[in-house]
């Protein structure tokens, strides 16, 4: 992987966390307007479409750039679409952009087999 590829997997690394996290205020946000006069999901959810947009776009390219197969591709969506699936993304990307890094440092410096 070259260091575009880490920087596109970067990139979706840096926006699966707070996704993550708006899902789960928003889900939050849902049923406290359902159970209290308390409604943020208007605020929420507007967060939330940026992050998935975002989200989206990112792992479009990142799927472009690093040459994923379909599966790995729709692990990656399906995580984007499950509550919590954005931190176990996060812990994923963050091994394939080591590995880009590391790979893409030994390649610079001439290390045979990188």
């Amino acid at each position: 992987m070259d260091i575009k590829t880490a920087s596109a997997l970067r990139r979706l690394r840096l926006v699966s966390g707070p996704e993550a996290i708006s899902f789960l205020l928003l889900l939050v946000a849902s049923v406290l307007k359902r159970t209290t006069e308390f409604n943020a999901v208007p605020a929420l959810g507007w967060i939330h479409a940026v992050l998935f947009i975002l989200y989206v776009l990112f792992w479009a390219d990142a799927w472009n750039r690093a040459k994923w197969t379909l599966k790995t591709a729709a692990f990656y969506f399906l995580m984007s679409v499950l509550p919590t699936g954005g931190f176990f993304a996060d812990r994923r990307l963050k091994a394939e952009v080591e590995d880009a890094v590391i790979a893409s440092r030994a390649r610079a410096e001439g290390v045979v087999g990188a």
